[in-house]
Order: C-alpha cells, then sequence, then structure tokens
C-alpha cells in the first residue's frame, strides 16, 4: 500500500507541468550524446528542434525561451566538433533551431494571452448566469429545497431551463420552465420570465391568473422579433406553476405543457399528472381559457421532484431515452440534496457526459415538522382538496371582474 501510494504521488508530479520539463532537457542531453558517439558522416543536431517545440504544449514563453536557448547552445557545441560553428551547413542549422524557438515563444505568448482573455470573459460570463439564476435557498418556510442544473452548452452554467420560488402570505409559489432551444441563445427568454415570475407572483391571486399574466408578458416579448423571423413565432416557453401552503397538507398546480412532477412518499414514486394541461406560455392566444389549477396531497416528508425535458429525453450512446422514474426510485427516501446529486450523477452517467439539451431538476420536502398535531382524516382531504379548487375558481373570477 505504502509503495503504491509513493507511485501515485510520483505520478502525480510527473505530471506537472514543472515536472514536465525534465522531457526536454533529457531530450536534449540525449541528442548531444547520441551525436557525440555517432560517425562523422552522422548529424544528429537537427533533431534539437523538437526540444522547444514540444516544450510549447505544457509551458509558457519564458520557459519555452529556455529550453529553446539551451537547444541552440547544444546546437552550437555539436557544430563546433563537427568542422566549425561558421560552416555553412552549420549555420543554416543554428539559423533554423534559433527561428523555431522564436516562434514557439510568439506561439506561447500568443496562447498566453488568449487564455487570459477568456479567463476574463468566462469570469463576467459565470457572474452574470449566477446573478439571472440564483440557487434556491436550502430552507422556505415548511419546505426543504434542492436544485441542479446541467446546461448542454459548453462553458455556460445556465441556458434555457430556469426555476424560481417566491414567498407570499405564508405559501410557496414555485416555477420551473423550459425556453424553446438551448444554449446561451435562451437566456434572454429565460431572464424575461425570471423577472416576471418574482413580481407577479405577489400581485394575483390564483395561480391560473398567475399563468394569465407570466403568458402575457411572454407573448409581448416574443412580439418584439421582426416579422420576417420565422422562427421567432415558433418561440414558448414551457412551464409548470406549484403553490404550497404552509399549513395544508396540499400542492395547488397548473402546468403549461410541461412535464408532470414526480411524487415520492415512502418510498414509492406516483408521476402527479394534471387532468388539464394548458398549452406553453406565449400560445396561450392559440386555445385560450385552457388555465386550470389541480390540487394534490402533499404530507409531511413527502417530496416532489420537478424536472425539464432535457432529463427524460437525455438518451445514452445507445439511443435509449433516460428512465428518471425508474431510477429515482432507488433514491425515494433520500433528503432533497441526496436526491439531486444522485439523479445528476446519474444523468451525466447516462449520457456519457454529453447532454444534448439542458437539464433543470428541483427537489422539495415537506418536512415533518411542518404539519405536526394535524392528521389527514381530521382535515378530510378530499373535501379539502374540492374546496381549493372552488376557491381559486371565486378567486380568478373576482380578480377578473375587478
Amino acid at each position: 500500500m505504502a509503495v503504491g501510494r509513493y507511485l501515485v504521488r510520483v505520478w502525480q508530479r510527473w505530471h506537472s507541468s514543472q515536472a514536465l520539463v525534465v522531457l526536454p532537457l533529457i531530450l536534449i542531453v540525449a541528442i548531444m550524446l547520441a551525436d557525440i558517439q555517432s560517425p562523422a558522416r552522422v548529424h544528429l543536431g537537427p533533431l534539437l528542434v523538437a526540444a522547444p517545440a514540444i516544450t510549447t504544449s505544457f509551458a509558457g514563453p519564458r520557459l519555452t525561451g529556455l529550453i529553446g536557448a539551451l537547444a541552440l547552445g547544444a546546437q552550437a557545441f555539436l557544430a563546433a566538433r563537427s568542422g566549425g560553428v561558421a560552416t555553412t551547413n552549420n549555420v543554416a542549422q543554428l539559423v533554423g533551431l534559433a527561428a523555431l524557438s522564436v516562434f514557439s515563444v510568439l506561439v506561447c505568448w500568443v496562447r498566453d494571452r488568449h487564455k487570459e482573455q477568456l479567463a476574463r470573459v468566462r469570469s463576467v460570463a459565470e457572474a452574470a448566469q449566477r446573478a439571472l439564476l440564483r440557487p434556491l435557498p436550502d430552507r422556505l418556510g415548511p419546505l426543504h429545497i434542492a436544485c441542479s442544473y446541467l446546461a448542454a452548452e459548453k462553458e455556460a452554467h445556465i441556458g434555457g431551463d430556469l426555476y424560481a420560488v417566491a414567498r407570499t402570505a405564508e405559501r410557496t409559489r414555485v416555477l420551473i420552465g423550459d425556453v424553446r432551444g438551448k444554449g446561451l441563445s435562451a437566456i434572454g427568454e429565460a431572464a424575461m420570465l425570471l423577472g416576471s415570475f418574482q413580481e407577479a407572483a405577489h400581485q394575483h391571486t390564483t395561480l391560473q391568473l398567475l399563468a394569465d399574466a407570466l403568458d402575457r408578458s411572454v407573448h409581448r416579448y416574443l412580439t418584439q422579433f421582426p416579422e420576417a423571423d420565422e422562427e421567432a413565432q415558433e418561440h414558448f416557453i414551457t412551464a409548470l406553476l406549484l403553490e404550497i401552503p404552509d399549513h395544508s397538507p396540499v400542492v395547488r398546480m397548473t402546468v403549461c405543457g410541461h412535464p408532470p412532477p414526480l411524487l415520492l412518499r415512502h418510498g414509492k414514486v406516483t408521476s402527479v399528472a394534471s387532468p388539464h394541461t394548458a398549452p406553453p406560455l406565449g400560445t396561450w392566444e392559440l386555445v385560450p381559457d385552457t388555465r386550470t389549477m389541480h390540487a394534490f396531497s402533499f404530507l409531511a416528508g413527502d417530496t416532489l421532484l420537478l424536472y425539464t425535458d432535457g432529463v427524460v429525453e437525455a438518451r445514452d450512446p445507445g439511443r435509449v431515452f433516460y428512465p428518471l422514474e425508474e431510477r429515482v426510485a432507488f433514491y425515494a427516501k433520500c433528503s432533497p440534496p441526496t436526491l439531486v446529486h444522485h439523479v445528476r450523477q446519474d444523468l451525466l452517467s447516462h449520457t456519457d457526459g454529453a447532454l444534448g439539451d439542458d437539464a433543470a431538476i428541483v427537489a422539495i420536502q415537506r418536512t415533518p415538522t411542518a404539519l405536526s398535531g394535524l392528521h389527514l382524516s381530521d382535515l378530510h382531504l378530499s373535501d379539502l382538496l374540492h374546496g381549493a379548487s372552488r376557491h381559486g375558481r371565486a378567486h380568478a373570477r373576482h380578480e377578473q371582474a375587478v
């Protein structure tokens, strides 16, 4: 075991940029010794150009220049032994090696400049992306929340998927959505919807009215595209809206073309499909008056798993879709952070790290103490759910009349 750990440490040091400097040094010494031992008619000095050339792959301009200078000195030493430095052949070899060394230094300098610029741009992009899609709070009222985002676009942290929460009057409203398209091109629409949700969530009494307000915001945003842009006419955003009261074991849900959530209860996984699904946001004018609210039980200890299309439509190298519901069953008793972590890692393993679309995951658990003292039989849940839906419709009619 001790020998194995020693070999691992040696291997790691060997792969560091400092240790890799040994390679061109060994190459210079080996070529010099081989040239000295070779017959007079054999000249191995031109092979020294390999030393500065390979140094550019792991070192900066200064170290590359140093290796080039050492190679040039070794070439001059070999030239002096084979007829003098001033011979036409030796001068040509020295000039060629010097030119290659200077070119290698320039390549390293340009590469390092590009790395610095890319690092600055990436830093700004990461800051902007984090400001747009802030991590959800771990605790919000009686809820324990965890989230994860996987962007399909390389070097990006977010794209067209989105999620947000808002606290209003002893209840939590949750939004998860998916902009048509992926990557950085969809960020504008995602930012618009997130801003609209944070404002509208505090202004509308029911999820139906909130969904209507978000639909109008998306429609106004999309109409800013030129009419000649045919692709803009096909833009839309699927969304799932939830309302979770602090002191009632229910969840109210409005679905706008989005995949249904999964309910994890006592180690079992159930897909909570709404009997009425409205079209995505931005297309409501095509099918008006379709916003409805569906209520279902959400007891202490239950967990809701929200996700976007990028999760269930992810494919492995054999083009097999990711079986989310089947995989989640293995982690149904985990806490939200652990559940999200396992699903994320399993999804990346399923796709070999190559996602075809952005993927967002949100887990929400009602803490066991959230409804202490309340019993499902005392609440007459069927009456409660029916009353919640009836109450929501009454509020909607009242607000529309106003």
